[in-house]
């Protein structure tokens, strides 16, 4: 598999459907691109740092590690670099302005520069229209839904897919929240087999 194909099944969301031997290979080829990214390729600095802090607050640092330890803002750049084509890629953008917009019309700043309270509402907004599609689209499967396209109507799923694929396709997010073992914590391949008598003794 290149790494193109491991980007385009990141992507689309269908890495968790993947056996593990495969889900481990599209995980490392993808986030070996990670790595050799020098700079954001596709997102301004103040696109990226807006994008790192929504990516932020959807998955939050606690006990485990959080969307910027896992480098979701990279991830999401490549993803938009070399896979997203240049449609997908404007209306990403565009969302994230449409994000500056409704924080200048709610708090007269940008999104970064809004308390974690502003901040939260402002996601809480995206977060209820998204719900809002949904369950449009689940009551009635059939319609077709042919109004203009809005950018947060494209821009905040697609974040959250992303958010959500590249924590969860990191080792931290695979081995903390998934439990999915890439790599054995040991390997005895010498240790000899007793009768069990030795370890009864000493209980």
């Amino acid at each position: 598999m290149d790494r193109r194909d491991a980007l385009r099944i990141l992507a689309t969301g269908a890495m968790l459907q993947l056996a593990p031997r495969k889900l481990l290979a599209v995980m490392q080829e993808a986030r070996s691109a990670v790595g050799v990214a020098p700079a954001p390729r596709s997102l301004n600095p103040h696109q990226f740092a807006t994008v790192k802090a929504m990516a932020e607050m959807i998955i939050p640092r606690t006990d485990t590690p959080g969307a910027t330890d896992v480098g979701t803002a990279e991830f999401i750049d490549l993803i938009l670099t070399e896979w997203c084509d240049d449609q997908e890629r404007s209306r990403f953008v565009n969302g994230i302005g449409d994000v500056d917009s409704r924080s200048q019309v709610l708090f007269a700043r940008d999104f970064l520069d809004c308390p974690p309270v502003e901040q939260a509402e402002i996601l809480t907004g995206l977060g209820e229209k998204l719900i809002e599609d949904v369950e449009r689209r689940r009551d009635d499967p059939h319609s077709t839904d042919e109004s203009p396209a809005s950018p947060e109507k494209d821009f905040y799923p697609m974040l959250r897919q992303l958010t959500l694929t590249a924590y969860y396709s990191s080792e931290e997010g695979a081995t903390t929240e998934l439990h999915f073992q890439i790599i054995p914590d040991r390997h005895a391949g010498c240790v000899e087999v007793g009768s069990g008598k030795e370890g009864q003794e000493n209980q």
